[in-house]
């Protein structure tokens, strides 16, 4: 039992390290776009659901795989950064929750107080 225990507390500690900066609920209107296997350029709006200063948390229909590179663009601030795909959620019934990580984003990026 102590052995679970450790366990526990070894995988909770690790995901504290790999999760950067305070999330915070908020809903911002963004723009993604990514080149299909096609080299087709698809573009798509939606809004987060959590932010914190290093990407978010957003839900789209399209089926991304992880590592998938695209531009994300904070349609409050006007401000675009490269992003990468680093979570894929399940399915719901208004598609995909995923974990997107902004590349060398500026701290300011969402226009609020993380």
């Amino acid at each position: 039992m102590s052995l679970k225990l450790r366990e526990s507390k070894t995988v909770s500690a690790h995901y504290r390290e790999k999760r950067r900066g305070r999330r915070m609920n908020s809903r911002v209107p963004v723009r993604l776009e990514w080149d299909d296997e096609s080299g087709k350029r698809i573009v798509v709006e939606a809004h987060t659901r959590i932010v914190n200063p290093y990407g978010c948390m957003v839900v789209l229909q399209q089926s991304l795989n992880l590592e998938h590179r695209l531009a994300l663009s904070n349609l409050a601030t006007q401000s675009s950064n490269a992003a990468v795909i680093v979570w894929k959620g399940n399915a719901r019934p208004d598609g995909w929750e995923y974990g997107v990580e902004l590349v060398a984003p500026e701290m300011d990026f969402w226009g609020l107080e993380l």
